[in-house]
């Protein structure tokens, strides 16, 4: 299912070739030099998954603090969880759509999560440069 839906929507955003899957299932999309969004099929549903940034900022507790904030109950996600990739270094945003879709709910979904992967990501570079300005200022 997610495979048609992919294709349908590379072909109406004339994203150029379909992507192959990976050895975990998931295929990466690449909707600019920017974003690229990680989606893998759910018996029902879809994974979609993207990174924010790297984890490099001075006051790290008060960012984490900040992310649970917007986790909860995925008010400032859209539904979605902000986490760690494996290794702790990058911040990233995952969200689990556990329904069949339709192909404009799937675009519409995926619209909604990169929206708030670039907030996310803005976010980020607003709250580090924040704290720099606080610890060195």
């Amino acid at each position: 299912m997610l495979e048609q839906l992919l294709q349908k929507l590379i072909e109406e955003m004339e994203l150029g070739e379909m992507p192959t899957k990976d050895e975990q299932g998931a295929y990466l999309l690449k909707l600019s030099s920017e974003m690229q969004v990680s989606l893998k099929e759910l018996e029902p549903g879809a994974f979609f998954h993207a990174p924010l940034g790297v984890l490099q900022i001075p006051k790290r507790e008060e960012l984490m603090i900040y992310l649970m904030k917007a986790n909860f109950l995925g008010q400032g996600t859209g539904g979605g969880v902000i986490g760690l990739d494996e290794n702790e270094k990058f911040l990233t945003l995952s969200l689990v759509l556990p329904y069949d879709m339709n192909y404009k709910s799937f675009r519409d979904s995926l619209e909604d999560f990169t929206n708030y992967v670039d907030y996310w990501r803005e976010e980020l570079i607003r709250f580090k440069k924040a704290s720099e300005e606080s610890v060195f200022g």
